[in-house]
C-alpha cells in the first residue's frame, strides 16, 4: 500500500504549487479514466474531485495555486465544469482571490503589474466575488497594498460588475434594433 504513490489530491495539489500544468492535465485524465472506467459522470467526477483537493489548512486546489501564483495552472483549473472558485479556506476564510492579493503584495513592486495582476485578473474573469469577506472582514481589496494603485482599481472595477451585473442589459439578437438606416 505504501508503494501506490500520490493520491490524485497530493498531485492536484502540487501541480498548484509548483505551476506545473503537464502534472495537472495528467491528474485531470486519470480522474477522467477512471470515472469513466466506473460509469461515473466524467464532468462530476472531475469537479467534485478538484473541489475535494484541500490541504491540511483547509486551502482549496485554488487557493494553492492563486498562493504561489501559478498562472497556468489557474487557466487550466477555471476551465473545468463544476469547479468552486469562491471556496473559503478554514484558517482565514480566504478566497482563492484574496490569496491572489497577498501573492501579488509578497511580490517586488516592479513585479506587481507583469506577474501580480494577471493572477488577480483571471480570477475576476473566472467570476471570483470580489466582495466576500474574509474572518477579518476584509475584502480583497481592502488586502491590497495601499500604494498598488492598479490593483485597487482592478478590483474596484470587479466589485462594480458583480454590483452592476443584474442591471446591465444584455443584447438582444431576436428582435429589431431599432434603427431602419442599415435598409437601402
Amino acid at each position: 500500500m505504501a508503494d501506490e504513490g500520490a493520491s490524485p489530491r497530493e498531485l492536484i495539489l502540487e501541480a498548484c504549487r509548483r505551476n506545473n500544468t503537464s502534472l495537472l492535465e495528467e491528474t485531470i485524465a486519470d480522474l477522467a479514466a477512471s470515472a469513466k472506467k466506473s460509469g461515473k459522470d466524467v464532468t462530476k467526477f472531475v469537479a467534485e474531485s478538484l473541489n475535494k483537493a484541500h490541504d491540511g489548512v483547509g486551502n482549496g486546489c485554488l487557493h494553492v495555486a492563486a498562493t504561489y501564483g501559478s498562472y497556468e495552472v489557474l487557466d487550466i483549473l477555471l476551465d473545468q465544469e463544476g469547479l468552486e472558485i469562491d471556496d473559503v479556506d478554514r484558517l482565514e476564510q480566504d478566497t482563492p482571490l484574496h490569496k491572489a492579493v497577498r501573492y501579488v503584495n509578497s511580490l517586488d513592486k516592479s513585479e506587481w503589474e507583469p506577474v501580480g495582476h494577471p493572477i488577480v485578473e483571471i480570477l475576476l474573469d473566472a467570476g471570483c466575488d470580489p466582495r466576500i469577506r474574509n474572518k477579518a472582514k476584509l475584502k480583497p481589496v481592502e488586502l491590497a497594498d495601499p500604494r498598488n494603485t492598479v490593483l485597487r482599481s482592478i478590483l474596484q472595477k470587479g466589485e462594480f460588475a458583480m454590483t452592476a451585473g443584474g442591471d446591465v442589459v444584455e443584447e438582444d439578437d431576436n428582435g429589431p434594433t431599432g434603427s431602419a438606416s442599415d435598409s437601402e
